[in-house]
């Protein structure tokens, strides 16, 4: 009964993971000028940047819908999710340039943590033991 428990939340979890990349992603092509407002003037080709990294978070939807691939994409979307940080951050310290409540700019550091957590925990190997 444990087990059945289990694995419907690391299912539910998986399915959140997904939504959050797909629809990240689609957002990346959707909305590319608006992404690359937020990329902090630090980063080189920021459009670049906005396009790569919203084609990995699609690859990484997509590789999480099979098992054999699932555990590379998670590892692949929480090292992408590592790397997006400095994004939130400078958010953070530029609240004034983003039309985003301050609020939610806090909250997104820890959520991105769970972000993180949530990754691991339904997709490395390790966590589904």
């Amino acid at each position: 009964m444990k087990g059945q428990w289990l694995d419907r939340a690391r299912g539910f979890g998986l399915a959140v993971v997904f939504l959050w990349f797909f629809l990240g992603g689609l957002a990346h092509f959707v909305f590319t000028e608006a992404e690359v407002r937020i990329v902090p003037p630090y980063i080189p080709w920021p459009r670049a940047a906005v396009l790569i990294s919203g084609f990995f978070e699609l690859l990484g939807a997509a590789a999480l819908l099979f098992r054999r691939t699932r555990p590379a994409a998670g590892f692949g979307l929480f090292t992408l999710t590592i790397c997006v940080t400095p994004v939130h951050v400078y958010m953070l310290q530029h609240a004034d340039l983003f039309s985003i409540p301050y609020w939610a700019l806090v909250a997104r550091l820890p959520l991105q943590l769970g972000l993180l957590a949530l990754i691991a925990w339904s997709t490395f190997p390790k966590f589904r033991r």
